[in-house]
């Protein structure tokens, strides 16, 4: 039987273990922002060709950086499979002003802005209105922060 003062011991003790005893570590976040489908299944191309969201059709898939991307046409799936990276948005499709402050948060299809050929999407209207009005100095922000907040 365990005297108060040896289980005050063991309790003291508890925290010191618990540090001491190796930690699963936390999932680390995708690289692309899904639900369940790459940003949201728009197609990443017609913020392009079409400068607006479009909504991306399940017949045409490409799986890319472990992600599934929809697309509005099979051109467009094939412009992307041909060269991703230029046709994919900055930070995974996560909030741009989000990784310009340090932190991930999901995006909408209608929050969203190409600067110099760079697609960068932002969790609502707010965000993007005060993503724009730095827009240099917050990818400077983001690409400093990226991929670390990922986890």
């Amino acid at each position: 039987m365990l005297t108060r003062r040896a289980a005050l011991g063991l309790f003291a003790a508890a925290p010191l273990a618990y540090a001491l005893t190796p930690q699963r570590a936390l999932a680390r976040e995708p690289e692309v922002f899904q639900n369940p489908i790459a940003i949201n299944g728009y197609d990443p191309v017609a913020y392009f060709t079409e400068q607006k969201p479009v909504e991306g059709s399940p017949a045409n898939l490409v799986d890319w950086n472990g992600a599934t991307w929809r697309f509005a046409t099979a051109q467009n799936a094939a412009k992307f499979q041909a060269n991703p990276e230029t046709y994919a948005p900055r930070f995974g499709g996560y909030c741009a002003y989000a990784a310009s402050k340090g932190y991930l948060a999901p995006t909408i299809p209608k929050a969203w802005t190409i600067h110099e050929d760079v697609l960068y999407l932002n969790a609502n209207l707010r965000a993007q209105e005060l993503w724009r009005q730095n827009i240099p100095g917050n990818i400077t922000k983001g690409l400093a922060n990226w991929p670390g907040i990922l986890g």
